[in-house]
This record gives structure tokens, sequence and C-alpha cells, in this order.
């Protein structure tokens, strides 16, 4: 720069590039700064795990030798001895050796008390020769599915394995997994 005589005495007032590059870097560094943590969202309190709802109560339709055959709600992992008693207990005349007390009910299941006159069922039941009372002791196996699986083999045959009974109308997964250990095919 030239010498100014009018300057003389003055300071220079001229800028460094360098130096005002740096400022504006770190003016825009501290301005994202400051935005960043102005729009952050605000930290909440930590996730609290709960423990799994207790299932709910299920609902079972007792029949035949009980003081009042009906449809009741029960606890969730009740017993169709449960089932009995709520249905205000066995007949004299029922055949509770013909059920098992202590299987677990599922929503939806059936329980048939026999009467003591009718034939007790051996288990496992063969379906593909059972009659209608032998099958009618299954667990959730009532009158009209009985005659349905009766229907279903003469139309169709003998049944191949076990859960090919699922093929029945009215028997699905359910109805199958409390009666699977009850029931053969004879193969």
């Amino acid at each position: 720069m030239p010498y100014n005589p009018a300057m003389a005495g003055k300071k220079s007032t001229s800028f460094n590039p360098y130096t005002v590059i740096a400022f504006s870097v770190l003016t825009g560094l501290a301005g994202a700064a400051l935005i960043l943590l102005l729009t952050r969202p605000p930290r909440g309190r930590a996730i609290e795990l709960q423990p799994a709802p207790t299932p709910g109560p299920i609902l079972v339709y007792v029949s035949g030798a009980v003081a009042e055959p009906g449809t009741y709600r029960l606890d969730y992992g009740s017993r169709v001895e449960d089932a009995v008693a709520a249905a205000g207990g066995a007949l004299e005349s029922a055949n509770l050796d013909a059920v098992n007390l202590a299987h677990e009910l599922d929503d939806g299941d059936q329980v048939h008390i026999p009467e003591a006159g009718s034939a007790a069922a051996v288990f496992p039941i063969n379906i593909n020769n059972a009659t209608q009372a032998q099958l009618e002791q299954l667990p959730g196996i009532g009158p009209s599915t009985a005659r349905a699986i009766i229907d279903y083999r003469e139309a169709n045959g003998p049944f191949g394995e076990p859960q090919d009974i699922q093929n029945v109308p009215g028997i699905g997964p359910s109805t199958y997994e409390a009666i699977a250990d009850y029931i053969t095919t004879g193969n």
C-alpha cells in the first residue's frame, strides 16, 4: 500500500482475508450448535416395561349329567373339575371316570359329562370305529360334533392320521389339541 499523508498517525483498517473466513466459519458453527441445542427434543423418562397382561376369563359350555348345563365364564387356567362345579356339580348318574377332571380348559371348550349307563371309553379312542357315545366322551365333543365325525367318516372313509379329524366341520386346531392325546386311527 502506498504512503498516504492523510493517513499518517492512523492505523490501517484492512483485514486479513483468512481472519474474515475463520471468523465466519466459527460464527456459523456457533450458530448451528445453538440451533441444534434449541431444537433438540426434550429427554423423557426411561421406558418402564410392564408385566404381561393376565389372560381374561374363558367361556366354556358344560353339558350332560350336571345339575345346571349351560355356558360358564371361568378363570383362565381352569380345569374340567372347575367347570363341573360351576354347573352345580355332577348328578348321581354321572360317569366322572369317563372324563379327565384335571384337563385344563381353553376358551370355547365343551365339557360333556356322560351318564353312568353309557359305555365308558377306553382311551385312546379309535376315531375310525368309535360309536357316538364314545366320541362324546372326548373333551369338547358333544352330540352334534360326534355325529359330524361319524357322518364325515361314512362319507369320506377312514381317517388316515389323527390330525385328519380337523377336516370335520366344527373341529379346529384348539379342539384337536384338546383331544389329540385321546384319539388314534389304529394305524
